[in-house]
């Protein structure tokens, strides 16, 4: 696909965490998983911060989730990866679940970008108050209809009373966040003075990261917006007041992510077991380094 005109790009001029406006290029990569379309990734020369520049203007940003094979929206289980990704889903619930357990034993729970409801229909079904946000009508719809769930459009966020939520969870979706630092408010409204905030993102300085560089599929160029470290989302959710509790990885995440990114890189049935040792070889190192590929991260107000 070729290159779509400028007039559909926005240029980030200052950094979302200092707000610094001087960068150095860190990468260029591109989209890999549907439009074939360049792009530019920057590093911030005072905080560190990476993030995607220029980046679709948020009326064509939808265009980029447009296919059926996207996983965190699809319902179909036609391909390998859309089935490995769908049964490694069913065994992260529990452990999500266990995660939230250890800071509340039941309330109010919304889940922001909650694709087609799984998770809330497990908390719903242990007594939860579950309500959840997924702007995508597809999955938004299927979740209601077969779960018989409360979710609502993003627009709800600016709706919901001040203090209303125990927990709010982020599964691998601020990354995909136009605005960090108005989202980041919203949130902090709407989560109780004692509730938790939990993040989880790839984590940018994972060894699955540097190993596959510019073909590491948890760029997701232009749908991932913003590509985070441990040190950069601390400094993130210290500038709104949150910090940060705790932080767990998710080990599976490297299996998957190398999977994907093997097949961005080459072909032929070696990609799987590639993938397999180098998902090993990512956990492996990052029991010593504390950079697992995707890392969750438990905040709360300060």
């Amino acid at each position: 696909m070729e290159q779509k005109p400028k007039e559909q790009y926005k240029y980030i001029d200052t950094c979302p965490v200092c707000g610094n406006s001087e960068r150095d290029l860190y990468l260029f990569t591109k989209d890999f998983f549907l439009t074939k379309e360049n792009f530019e990734i920057v590093k911030c020369t005072n905080c560190s911060f990476i993030f995607t520049n220029p980046i679709p203007k948020i009326e064509h940003l939808a265009e980029y989730y447009n296919s059926p094979d996207y996983n965190s929206h699809s319902l179909k289980t036609n391909n390998a990866e859309a089935r490995i990704y769908q049964v490694l889903r069913k065994i992260n619930l529990s452990d999500k679940y266990k995660i939230v357990k250890k800071y509340q034993n039941a309330g109010h729970i919304l889940d922001v970008g909650c694709g087609t409801g799984e998770l809330l229909k497990y908390f719903k079904d242990r007594g939860w108050h579950a309500e959840g946000i997924e702007p995508a009508d597809v999955a938004r719809n299927f979740a209601i209809k077969k779960y018989h769930l409360d979710i609502y459009p993003e627009n709800k966020l600016a709706e919901f009373k001040k203090e209303k939520f125990d927990i709010i969870s982020m599964w691998h979706v601020l990354e995909h966040v136009y605005d960090l630092n108005m989202r980041l408010e919203q949130l902090k409204r709407i989560l109780k003075s004692n509730g938790h905030l939990i993040i989880a993102v790839p984590n940018i300085e994972s060894f699955d990261a540097a190993y596959y560089g510019k073909y590491w599929a948890a760029l997701d160029v232009p749908r991932h917006l913003y590509h985070f470290s441990k040190q950069t989302l601390t400094k993130l959710i210290e500038k709104h007041s949150f910090e940060l509790v705790s932080v767990f990885p998710m080990k599976f995440d490297a299996f998957y992510v190398s999977l994907l990114s093997e097949k961005y890189m080459r072909k032929g049935l070696a990609v799987y077991v590639r993938a397999f040792l180098n998902g090993f070889k990512s956990n492996r190192m990052a029991v010593r380094t504390g950079n697992f590929s995707s890392m969750i991260f438990v905040v709360k107000q300060k």
